[in-house]
């Protein structure tokens, strides 16, 4: 059935704050372009179990299945995701329609008494359940202890005024959806702390035999931006496809031509990261793809394994 006011375009969403300023933000879109809208708000399994870390129980998908759900049943025609929590090979008959303009892509550092990652003491006690910036970190501080820190972003908030942790790391593009860039001390270059592939960039999912809704998404994509995270999530797709291994792929294009960098650690050995960089002209999914493949080669030539810690 062909969205129309009649039949609104129903979005299925995660309940966090953060989710539905990304739901409400696809919704304002669509709406400007004369389609009704409606969301859905549900609670994924990713969302209550908090007690263990996502490498542990299922990974990020953890946080898509319940909206796919959704999608296969009718009850929702597209589902609004951070692209960094979506598995890098999507379910048979599910395809993503649409890849939008991508926020500030890096890592915050917030703390409510150091300025700083040099700033903290030694020993202090850093805040992530994210393997990448875990392995990124120690590399960065191996004398620094990494704590897991699970819930939606003001529950990780509310963590650290606690004085639960010395400092959290968290994604810039969030805390800058949700007005709160007062929290960020810095942000962390690239250089220093490789982003996620596709953090910053929102992804909307829908059944993939929907070419109306295809079509009515096609609007609110962002080119460049769709090209770098295919590039991006190529690589980890190569290293084993899930999202939460300690790996970090991040690309910038500068006048069509793609830079690729990314880096894998072993969260339980302190070896140096193994890191690999390349760069080509890119103006397909193909030839984003190619490059992101290329990358995950040399990796396993350094050393990195494609598989996820247990």
């Amino acid at each position: 059935m062909s969205p129309s006011p009649t039949h609104p375009i129903v979005i299925a969403t995660r309940e966090s704050r953060l989710a539905l300023w990304q739901a409400e933000h696809v919704k304002a879109l669509l709406e400007a372009r004369g389609h009704s809208v409606q969301l859905l708000g549900m609670t994924t399994k990713g969302d209550q179990i908090l007690d263990k870390s996502l490498s542990k129980v299922g990974g990020k998908g953890l946080f898509v299945k319940e909206l796919e759900v959704a999608l296969e049943e009718g009850r929702a025609h597209i589902a609004v995701h951070s692209l960094k929590d979506v598995p890098m090979e999507l379910p048979e008959g599910f395809a993503l329609a649409c890849v939008m303009e991508r926020e500030d892509p890096r890592d915050a550092f917030v703390s409510p008494r150091y300025e700083n990652l040099d700033a903290l003491p030694q020993g202090a006690v850093v805040g992530t359940s994210s393997l990448r910036r875990q392995v990124l970190l120690q590399a960065l501080r191996p004398d620094l202890k990494i704590e897991p820190l699970r819930g939606n972003l003001d529950t990780r908030l509310r963590k650290l005024d606690e004085g639960q942790y010395d400092a959290i790391v968290l994604a810039a593009a969030g805390l800058k959806r949700l007005g709160l860039e007062a929290r960020i001390r810095t942000t962390f270059e690239p250089n220093a702390m490789l982003p996620a592939a596709g953090q910053g960039a929102l992804g909307i999912e829908v059944r993939s035999d929907r070419q109306d809704l295809i079509d009515a998404l096609a609007p609110l994509a962002h080119q460049t931006t769709w090209l770098t995270v295919a590039a991006e999530r190529a690589v980890s797709r190569a290293m084993g496809g899930s999202c939460s291994m300690p790996l970090a792929a991040h690309g910038t294009f500068t006048q069509g031509v793609l830079q690729l960098d990314a880096a894998w650690g072993d969260p339980e050995d302190k070896a140096p990261l193994v890191r690999a960089q390349a760069s080509a002209a890119v103006t397909t999914l193909a030839q984003a793809e190619a490059l992101g493949d290329a990358i995950a080669q040399r990796l396993r030539a350094g050393g990195a394994r494609g598989i996820t810690p247990a």
